[in-house]
């Protein structure tokens, strides 16, 4: 990983500065390393498995999985998108709102009042858009500041039952990344991608990637496109009344995805298990 990045990843991770840790350019690579450490996963999981998703950046990590991607190549192209999304944030302020709302809750109308504010402020063309998909009545919403700061002051109007602002330094997802594009497109036309040997289901649209010229498409499209990750979950997980629900693996820092698919599917979650890539690593050290 050092070697691909250019810098020590493990130092980084292990001393900081946390600031600089927090940087997309920084985050994207390390949590995407963490997830590479499969070693807790047994052969028998791994043969016997029938689909692979990751969340976000964390879609890399799971086409590594698949076979499609090779470890040093997938992480190159995560430092491309990264730093290329860093640049993209830095050039607007803006950031991520995470929503949850009650039923009535109408999100795209209220992102649509938060760009009419914006443009009352004299703000050109704003963005603000849904951009990410987590789980019935959660969303997560991204922009320019104004608007996210609007939607917070009226979350009450739009019934939001709470909000609260991501530790992140960009409005990922939306076209505020477009400038992010072009660096990762030109970086994934020098890779060799492979045809997954189990179903990997993209964020895009939450179906099955079918060829290598579908995932470098479709992985370009995801930097300026909504994560649709409660409908991944919906197609992952849908099978014929009475038929038993497969083992899920989350593997990473962290639980929120199983979290998410306890929302999504309680029956589905009964299965989950987490595998945390660092503690495994360090087992095998020791």
């Amino acid at each position: 990983a050092e070697k691909v990045l250019g810098y020590d990843l493990l130092s980084l991770c292990l001393e900081g500065p946390r600031d600089e840790l927090d940087r997309t350019q920084h985050c994207q690579p390390a949590v995407t390393r963490l997830m590479f450490g499969l070693g807790s996963v047994s052969v028998q999981v791994v043969e016997s498995c029938v689909a692979a998703a990751g969340y976000s950046v964390g879609e890399f990590a799971a086409l590594v999985f698949a076979g499609a991607l090779s470890f040093a190549e997938a992480l190159y192209a995560v430092k491309v998108r990264a730093e290329a999304m860093q640049k993209a944030s830095e050039a607007v302020p803006s950031g991520m709102l995470s929503v949850i709302g009650r039923r009535e809750a109408n999100y795209k109308f209220a992102c649509l009042e938060a760009r009419r504010h914006c443009e009352s402020l004299g703000i050109e063309n704003p963005v603000c858009a849904i951009s990410n998909y987590l789980f019935p009545d959660s969303r997560v919403i991204a922009g320019h500041l104004q608007a996210l700061e609007f939607l917070q002051e009226n979350a009450r109007k739009y019934y939001f039952t709470r909000t609260k602002m991501l530790p992140v330094s960009g409005a990922f997802h939306t076209r505020l990344m477009e400038p992010a594009v072009e660096p990762l497109a030109e970086v994934l036309k020098s890779i060799e991608i492979q045809k997954p040997l189990v179903c990997v289901y993209s964020n895009v649209d939450g179906k099955k990637y079918m060829h290598s010229k579908h995932i470098q498409k479709l992985l370009v499209k995801q930097v300026v496109s909504p994560v649709m990750w409660e409908q991944t979950m919906h197609s992952v997980y849908e099978r014929k009344q009475g038929t038993e629900f497969p083992y899920t693996y989350e593997v990473g820092p962290g639980k929120q995805l199983g979290a998410i698919l306890k929302k999504c599917n309680l029956k589905a979650w009964k299965q989950y298990n987490h595998v945390d890539a660092l503690e495994d690593e360090e087992a095998a050290e020791t």
